[in-house]
C-alpha cells in the first residue's frame, strides 16, 4: 500500500510533488471523503481507496498526499454527508469528477444514465488525470495583443472548421486542435485578427435527447480540462500540450485565441439530472436553489451557477488562470455572462463579486473579455454591463442591420444609430472601444447565406418537430425558399450579403464574423444546429465561383477596415453635425447625415435610404457612404470633394468590381445607387498605400 500523508489544502485539484501527488477538494458540507485511485481510465474498480477524515480537512478543503503515484494517475472521489431534505442530499453511490482536474479519462466506459439514481456507477464513471501544471511559454509565443480598434473576431467550431469535403487539413487531423493549426493560413489570408473558439472545455456530448449528441459543447463537464474529442490520439496527458501547440501556432501567425466559456450552468441539469461532479460535492453552494431545494434556471439548461458565492468564484477564477496562464489563451467569451451577475434569489447585482475579482486580478488584466449581456431569465444589460473591461454582444446591432436591408419600415433611424456606434443604447454617446461587439450572425441562428435564402427555419433534422430555434430572425428568402436557379433571386441575395457585410465592417465597434459566412456556408435553413456533427455543422471547403467571389469581397473588406481603422473605428467617437463638441480638436472628424439630397436625411418610418459622410475640418469630406434599401434605383447627391472621389465599394457591381483592388474615380455631383445596394466613396489621398 502507498504511504498516505495529510497533504496541503492548496493548490486545488491534483498536483505532482517530489514524493507523489497532493489532492485537494473543496467540500464544505461533507463529513467524509474517499479518494479512489484507478489503474486506468477504463478500470471497473479502484486500485486503492484512500479514506479522508477530519485530520485531512482545513476549513472547507479536504486534502491528502499519496506517495508512489504521479502524473498519469487516474482518480475520482466519493463524498459523504448528511441527508438534508429540501437541501443538499449526498449520493455516495456515485463517483465524482474533481472540478479542478486538468484532464479527464474514462470516456470509453462512461454512461451518463448510470450517474442518475441510486445504483453505483463505479464501472462507468469518468476519472480525473493528474497532469503537469506548467505555465505557457510566452517568451516563445507572446500574445499578439491587438488593440480593440483593429480587432476582427472570427467565431469557429474546432471540431467542424477543419472538416468537410475539400478540407486542406490532413484526414487524421480533421476535427482536432492540431488540425486547426493546418487551417491557420486560411484565417491569415482572410485578414481576421482573433479566433473565438466555441466551447473547448470538456463537455458531455451525451447531454442530449435520445439519438442525438451535443455538438456545440454548451454543456460543461469541467472548467479546467480540454475537451477530449478534439484531441489527436487518446493519451489524456497529451491533450493540454496539443492546446498549447494550437495557441502557439496562432500567436506565431499573429492571431489571438478567445475561448467561449460556459460558467452559467453545468451538464448536471435539474434535480432529475446526473450526479457527475459539482452536485455530489456541494450541490447547495454551486447552484441557485429556492428554499425547497428546487433549482432556479436562467440558463435554459436546468440549473444556474451561483457565481456570487466565494468557493464558486474561486473555481471560475482558477479556470480562467488555467486557460490563460497554463494554456496561453488570450481571452474569454462568457456564454450568458450576465447570469454570473445574479446574487441570492437571482437578484441582479450592480457590483457582482465575480466581475470585481476578475477586474482586480493582475494575472488576468491583459485578456480580452467578451460576454452575452442577456440570460434566459429576461435580464439584459448592454450599456450598463456591470464590468468595465468586458465587451458585450450588441444584439440590437444584428437585428437593426437585418431589418434595414430587409426593407422593414421604421428601420432607417435605428440603422443610423448602429452606424454611429449605437449612442441610443449607450447613454447618448457612442460605445467606447471594446464595449460593443457587433455581429450579423453567430453559431446560434441562421448562417448569413441562409439568412437571405430562407423565410422560415428548417430544423426537422434536430428531432424536435421544428419547435426548437428562434422564430424571430429578420430573415427573408428574396423570392424563393432555399436553393434557387433564378438569376434575379441569386443576384439579389448576393447583393444583400455584401450589403450586410459592408455595413458590419464599416461601422464602429468590434466586428465578429461566423465561420463560413465568407463563402456562403449553409445549414439548409437550420437555425439551431447544436446537434449536427455532419456537413450541416462543418466548414464549407468546396466553394463555387460565387462563394469565391464573396470570399474575395470579405477579404478586401477586412483589409479596407484595417487601412481605415482610425476613421471607421476611432478611439474618440466622431462628432455629429449640429453637435460638434469635439470637432475643434486636431484629428477629430465630423459625421454628416444625408438622404438622396445632401444634408437632408430622411428619418421617416417609410424611408429606406441613408447616407453619411466623415469630414475633416481642414481636408473636407474624406468618406461618403450611401445605402439604398429601397427596391428601386435612386440617385444620391454627393458632397463636393477637391481631391476627387474614388468608388471603393459598390455592391451592385459584378464580382471583383464590387470592391476592386484599385478603386476607380467617379465624377459628377450625383451617385446612382441600384436598388438594395451600398456604395462607399473615399478621397484619393485616403486610399494611397491601401493593399486590398
Amino acid at each position: 500500500m502507498r504511504t498516505i500523508r495529510l497533504g496541503q489544502p492548496w493548490p486545488l485539484g491534483s498536483t505532482a510533488t517530489a514524493e507523489g501527488v497532493n489532492f485537494a477538494l473543496v467540500a464544505p458540507l461533507a463529513t467524509r471523503v474517499e479518494l479512489l485511485l484507478f489503474a486506468s481510465g477504463d478500470a471497473p474498480e479502484p486500485q486503492q481507496v484512500v479514506e479522508l477524515d477530519h485530520r485531512h480537512r482545513s476549513g472547507d478543503i479536504w486534502h491528502v498526499e499519496v506517495e508512489g503515484v504521479g502524473i498519469g494517475c487516474c482518480y475520482a472521489y466519493r463524498v459523504f454527508g448528511p441527508l438534508q431534505p429540501g437541501r443538499h442530499g449526498f449520493n455516495p453511490s456515485k463517483l465524482l469528477l474533481d472540478p479542478c482536474a486538468r484532464a479527464i479519462t474514462g470516456w470509453n466506459v462512461y454512461r451518463r444514465v448510470d450517474a442518475i439514481g441510486a445504483m453505483p456507477n463505479t464501472a462507468s464513471c469518468l476519472k480525473g488525470v493528474v497532469t503537469e501544471r506548467d505555465r505557457f511559454d510566452f517568451r516563445a509565443a507572446p500574445r499578439p495583443r491587438h488593440s480593440w480598434q483593429r480587432t476582427v473576431i472570427y467565431e469557429l467550431h474546432v471540431g467542424g472548421f477543419s472538416r468537410g469535403a475539400g478540407s486542406p487539413v490532413s484526414p487524421e487531423a480533421q476535427g482536432t486542435y492540431l488540425g486547426l493549426i493546418e487551417a491557420i493560413p486560411y484565417l491569415k489570408q482572410l485578414g481576421i485578427t482573433t479566433v473565438e473558439l466555441l466551447p473547448v472545455m470538456a463537455f458531455d456530448p451525451h447531454d442530449a435527447p435520445a439519438g442525438r449528441l451535443n455538438y456545440w459543447g454548451y454543456s460543461p463537464l469541467s472548467w479546467m480540462a480540454p475537451h477530449h474529442a478534439y484531441q489527436q490520439g487518446d493519451d489524456p496527458l497529451q491533450i493540454r500540450q496539443q492546446v498549447r501547440q494550437l495557441v502557439t501556432a496562432c500567436h506565431h501567425a499573429g492571431l489571438e485565441v478567445l475561448v467561449d466559456v460556459v460558467y452559467n450552468h453545468t451538464c448536471e441539469g435539474n434535480q432529475a439530472g446526473p450526479t457527475l461532479s459539482w452536485r455530489g460535492i456541494d450541490d447547495r453552494n454551486y447552484y441557485h436553489q429556492n428554499a425547497r431545494g428546487d433549482y432556479l434556471d436562467v440558463s435554459g439548461c436546468g440549473n444556474s451557477i451561483a457565481a456570487n458565492r466565494p468557493h464558486v468564484r474561486r473555481l471560475i477564477l482558477e479556470s480562467m488562470r488555467c486557460w490563460a496562464l497554463e494554456l496561453g489563451v488570450d481571452g474569454f467569451r462568457f456564454d450568458l455572462g450576465i447570469a454570473l451577475s445574479r446574487g441570492e434569489e437571482l437578484a441582479p447585482l450592480d457590483q457582482p463579486p465575480l466581475f470585481e475579482e476578475i477586474e482586480a486580478d493582475p494575472e488576468l488584466a491583459d485578456l480580452k473579455l467578451v460576454s452575452e449581456p442577456w440570460d434566459c431569465g429576461g435580464l439584459y444589460r448592454l450599456a450598463d454591463f456591470p464590468a468595465k473591461r468586458i465587451g458585450a454582444w450588441n444584439g440590437r446591432f444584428r437585428d437593426d442591420l437585418r431589418r434595414f436591408w430587409k426593407g422593414d419600415d421604421k428601420s432607417c433611424w435605428p440603422m443610423g444609430q448602429r452606424i454611429a456606434g449605437s449612442p441610443d443604447l449607450f447613454g447618448g454617446t457612442p460605445a467606447l472601444l471594446g464595449r460593443s461587439i457587433t455581429f450579423l450572425t453567430a453559431h446560434d441562428g441562421f448562417t448569413l447565406a441562409d439568412l437571405v435564402s430562407y423565410s422560415r427555419k428548417h430544423n426537422l433534422a434536430n428531432g424536435e418537430d421544428n419547435r426548437d430555434g428562434d422564430n424571430h430572425n429578420n430573415n427573408w428568402n428574396h423570392g424563393a425558399e432555399g436553393p434557387c436557379s433564378d438569376p434575379a433571386v441569386i443576384a439579389l441575395r448576393n447583393r444583400q450579403l455584401r450589403n450586410l457585410l459592408a455595413s458590419l465592417l464599416l461601422a464602429p465597434g468590434v466586428p465578429m464574423l461566423l465561420m463560413g459566412d465568407e463563402v456562403r456556408r449553409s445549414q439548409g435553413g437550420n437555425n439551431n444546429a447544436w446537434c449536427q456533427n455532419n456537413p450541416l455543422g462543418w466548414m464549407h471547403w468546396q466553394p463555387d465561383a460565387g462563394d469565391q467571389a464573396l470570399q474575395l469581397f470579405v477579404r478586401r473588406l477586412i483589409h479596407l477596415r484595417h487601412h481605415l481603422a482610425d476613421l471607421l473605428n476611432p478611439e474618440i467617437p466622431h462628432a455629429e453635425a449640429g453637435k460638434a463638441l469635439r470637432f475643434d480638436q486636431p484629428g477629430h472628424l465630423l459625421r454628416h447625415w444625408h438622404g438622396v439630397a445632401l444634408n437632408q436625411p430622411d428619418w421617416a418610418g417609410w424611408s429606406h435610404t441613408l447616407a453619411w459622410s466623415l469630414n475633416d475640418r481642414e481636408r473636407g469630406p474624406l468618406l461618403w457612404c450611401g445605402m439604398n434599401a429601397y427596391y428601386q434605383d435612386l440617385s444620391f447627391e454627393l458632397p463636393p470633394c477637391n481631391s476627387g472621389w474614388l468608388r471603393v465599394i459598390d455592391t451592385s457591381q459584378p464580382p471583383g468590381d464590387d470592391l476592386p483592388a484599385q478603386a476607380p474615380a467617379v465624377s459628377g455631383s450625383q451617385m446612382p445607387l441600384c436598388g438594395r445596394s451600398l456604395v462607399l466613396l473615399a478621397t484619393a489621398p485616403l486610399m494611397e498605400g491601401a493593399e486590398l
